[in-house]
């Protein structure tokens, strides 16, 4: 027994609801801890020590603190996605909650499937650039960075994400064979891609022994370069560098809407409406997994049955087709 030490019977109420998820979830009562039983704390730790992406394990340390792993199960995390993340779509909790607590999790060796929320992966877009928009911002960057330049047009021509161009190294590069080991990736599935030739000849003169391809890392300085390639390529002058204290102030531009997987997007495309790439293609150059991720591209090329259009008939003279007038009634006399 248990007394809820309050005389008001709704508090008594809602602590002896708490009390039965607890008993239900093993909660209660409490487990002597043992000593040197992992935390989320230490587990956070060690694995942002290892490299792993920081995106919400701040807040995750906050709010699960010195909590025991073994004390981590779904309901658990759902609570702190609800909590920590009360007005979001559930993208944005899948992002900052179940992605990096399983993250952490599997990073310690605990096996545990996390259930994401429903509508989890969000409305699928798939925008890309056309030629002429891709070049202008490559074109950009070059003036700017020209190492910003190069790794975008990697990105262009292979379809890496970003971290696996950043992950790169030159001991997974082959110029001479315009080859390209990509050891990590997000399916967890390494791959090969090809090198077109003229990105053979710009990383020529940069190769290393050792090390890696590209000198960035997810960071502003990075994002600001990006930033400024895409302002300039629209004609407008470059944002400066806002001083401690102050808000970057960055003008509309056309271009506000591309990241650097819009990059990835954009090889996709090209891949299916100039390469003639189907979707089995496009799996079979390791960037997906699943024929249905890689079937998003489907309509980014018109299909052959849309060669009928030039079959329809045209009105005499480049004029409109309009529906014959009908014929006006005649009337019987009565």
């Amino acid at each position: 027994d248990r007394s809820s030490r309050t005389p008001k019977r709704a508090v008594a109420a809602r602590e002896r609801d708490k009390l039965e998820k607890a008993i239900e979830r093993g909660e209660y009562p409490p487990k002597p801890q043992p000593k040197h039983a992992p935390t989320f704390l230490s587990a956070a730790v060690a694995y942002l020590k290892a490299g792993g992406a920081r995106r919400g394990v701040r807040r995750l340390i906050n709010h699960f603190g010195e909590k025991l792993l073994s004390d981590i199960d779904q309901d658990a995390i759902d609570e702190a996605a609800v909590l920590l993340y009360p007005n979001v779509q559930p993208i944005t909790r899948n992002g900052y909650v179940y992605t990096p607590v399983s993250a952490v999790l599997h990073h310690a060796g605990v096996e545990i499937t996390v259930r994401r929320p429903k509508g989890y992966k969000g409305k699928a877009r798939t925008l890309f650039l056309l030629p002429p928009d891709a070049f202008a911002i490559i074109k950009a960057a070059d003036a700017i960075d020209a190492e910003m330049g190069r790794l975008l047009r990697f990105l262009l021509y292979t379809g890496c994400r970003i971290g696996e161009a950043l992950a790169l190294k030159w001991e997974r590069v082959d110029l001479g064979q315009r080859l390209a080991y990509i050891e990590t990736s997000k399916n967890d599935d390494p791959r090969t891609v090809k090198l077109r030739q003229e990105l053979c000849d710009l990383l020529e003169p940069h190769r290393k022994a050792a090390g890696k391809v590209f000198r960035f890392h997810q960071g502003g300085h990075r994002n600001f370069l990006f930033l400024n390639s895409k302002v300039t390529a629209c004609g407008l002058p470059a944002v400066k560098r806002p001083k401690r204290g102050e808000r970057m102030e960055i003008p509309p531009y056309r271009y506000s809407w591309v990241t650097f997987h819009t990059f990835c997007h954009t090889w996709a495309t090209w891949m299916r409406r100039y390469g003639g790439a189907d979707v089995h293609g496009l799996v079979g150059t390791g960037r997906w997994r699943d024929p249905r991720s890689a079937a998003r591209y489907t309509h980014t090329a018109a299909s052959e049955e849309w060669n009928r259009v030039d079959v329809l008939p045209s009105a005499p003279g480049g004029e409109s087709v309009d529906s014959p007038a009908p014929k006006p009634k005649t009337q019987s006399n009565q």
